[in-house]
């Protein structure tokens, strides 16, 4: 192993370019040359490549994105498009690959070890639907950022007496939407993994209402189902969610879209962290000759597995915790 490659791929997620400087450093640390990879598979099929020094990654611990940028690449999903990203890896010498990304990138790199290249994949997603790690980097960070977005939203809500759907991201997933609604104390959390009735939702709103609550907070998933687009309703499923709330409960109701607000900002310290220790595991890996794998955290501990055990796994959803948070927003 003598030059290695590092690229980002898939949705932005805070803490990659923490990972990225672990991965540089740690290469540079142990004598390797490191090239990063512009804008995903996109650049591995064109070969934009750039030389990486420590001074490149100088400075973006505490920057969100990612300064190689990310885009997706139709061409690489087919056998041509793979066989010229070999190829501009072979042209260029490098060795080994470093892939930061969801299961979209885990399956690229899946691909290009299988045709004898040398891989290793680091989770980073804010949906937090890897199964192969207890935690993705980026999912803690925009947890907070919806945390934030909430605490300030209840200010307004318990001012004007108003309930409050908030749609957060998460199209297949609902684990942002569950922590978020958890730590931020919401009647009614709707994500795409459990099935609800909008009448029970609106029940505990009036409920609550009965109790003395001035105003409610409901937290779902943009996936989430059970409410049909009533009147051609723009946008994602708050709003049909919302319209219904309003309908049957008779109560004020605002509609708050985080969207693409959730994927920016200063990582975490949590984030920062487990983007270090994944990004130095990474190259540690690819040093190592173990061949490809991906690397991730389980119960505390980081191990390396296999790309189809790690695509093979599923992160669901802690059951727990939905039970948790309906107890206690019932009283």
């Amino acid at each position: 192993m003598r030059r290695i490659a590092v690229v980002t791929s898939g949705g932005d997620a805070p803490g990659m370019n923490a990972c990225i400087r672990a991965v540089v450093r740690k290469a540079l640390y142990h004598g390797l040359e490191v090239v990063g990879v512009r804008r995903g598979f996109h650049g591995l099929v064109a070969g934009d490549f750039a030389e990486m020094k420590s001074r490149t990654v100088g400075d973006i611990l505490q920057r969100g994105g990612t300064i190689l940028k990310s885009a997706r690449s139709e061409e690489f999903r087919s056998e041509e498009g793979r066989a010229k990203a070999l190829l501009q890896l072979r042209t260029y010498e490098i060795d080994g690959v470093i892939g930061i990304g969801g299961d979209g990138t885990h399956a690229g790199l899946s691909l290009l070890s299988k045709m004898g290249m040398t891989t290793v994949g680091i989770p980073a997603t804010i949906d937090n639907d890897i199964g192969s790690t207890d935690s993705a980097i980026g999912f803690d960070t925009a947890c907070n950022t919806v945390i934030d977005a909430i605490n300030k939203i209840r200010d307004t809500a318990t001012s004007h007496e108003r309930t409050y759907v908030v749609e957060v991201m998460g199209r297949n997933s609902g684990h942002i939407a569950l922590a978020a609604g958890l730590a931020g104390g919401a009647e009614s959390i709707l994500i795409p993994e459990v099935e609800f009735d909008i009448q029970q939702v609106c029940e505990r709103i009036t409920a609550g209402a009965r109790q003395g609550k001035s105003h409610s907070i409901v937290v779902v998933a943009e996936g989430a189902e059970g409410a049909p687009n009533k009147g051609g309703l723009p946008g994602g499923c708050a709003y049909r969610i919302g319209q219904q709330i309003a309908e049957l409960t008779g109560f004020e109701t605002r509609i708050i879209v985080l969207g693409h607000i959730q994927r920016g900002g200063a990582p975490s310290v949590r984030d920062r962290i487990l983007a270090t220790t994944l990004g130095a595991k990474a190259v540690d890996v690819l040093l190592s000759g173990s061949g490809s794998g991906v690397v991730g955290v389980l119960g505390n501990e980081i191990r390396v597995m296999s790309f189809a055990e790690a695509l093979s796994m599923k992160r669901m959803i802690n059951m727990d915790y939905y039970e948790l948070a309906n107890t206690l927003s019932n009283l």
